[in-house]
């Protein structure tokens, strides 16, 4: 017989305001960045899977950084450029993570940013490519002077939009950018198979799993379902 799964009781959390990541959030983008940096390695001779595996959440000088720890900075600045460039051109699989537009619609007139380790010109292909709308808050990659796990983004979008970093929940699928929202003492749901294992607040699958409403004196009322064990 099957293993079964022990439903999850919902949890209900309310905030002022919402940071979001992108890639792996709201955005599902895995299938350009495993051609990308797959390549990468291997013109770096590097083990392509394990690459894979601290590729998300970071920008990608500091991706390089740790898979290259004694090359110079700056070369690891002008190959992120160039990186950067070829995902930007590359939009083919590009898709909405579950649940995405239908959030998004549900929180429009609430407050919101995107804190994304992409910079302007991708994230505004990737979000234009999944059909969703760019947030008028958007802290991007030349927005801050450390990638995550750093808490300067997270930092940032909470003072851009006016609200105690506490008085905020972040949305992240990473183990970078969930580091980063908890270093920031902010809650953080971790959406989808890669945030199970670095300890946010609660993990869901998608954005399905996710209700939510403007209670009666502005705050912003989540009620979240689990993801099974």
């Amino acid at each position: 017989m099957p293993a079964s799964t022990t439903a999850t009781a919902p949890v209900v959390l309310t905030a002022r305001a919402l940071l979001l990541d992108m890639d792996g959030t709201l955005v599902n983008s895995d299938a350009v960045v495993e051609r990308c940096w797959r390549a990468w390695a291997l013109e770096h001779g590097l083990d392509a899977d394990e690459a894979l595996k601290v590729v998300h959440g970071r920008q990608g000088y500091a991706t390089m950084a740790v898979l290259l720890p004694d090359r110079p900075m700056e070369l690891n600045y002008a190959d992120n450029a160039v990186m950067l460039a070829r995902e930007t051109a590359d939009m083919d699989g590009v898709v909405p993570v579950g649940g995405a537009a239908a959030f998004m619609a549900a929180i429009a007139d609430l407050p919101h940013a995107l804190v994304t380790s992409a910079d302007r010109p991708l994230s505004t292909a990737r979000m234009a490519a999944a059909a969703l709308p760019m947030p008028d808050v958007r802290v991007t990659a030349e927005s801050v002077s450390a990638s995550k796990p750093d808490p300067e983004g997270f930092l940032k979008g909470a003072a851009e939009l006016g609200f105690a970093p506490a008085d905020c929940i972040v949305f992240e699928d990473s183990g970078a950018g969930i580091e980063a929202g908890l270093a920031a003492g902010m809650r953080v749901i971790g959406i989808g198979p890669r945030a199970a294992e670095h300890g946010p607040t609660v993990h869901v699958n998608d954005l399905t799993a996710v209700r939510v409403e403007r209670a009666a004196d502005g705050s912003i009322t989540l009620t979240v379902t689990p993801a099974a064990a």
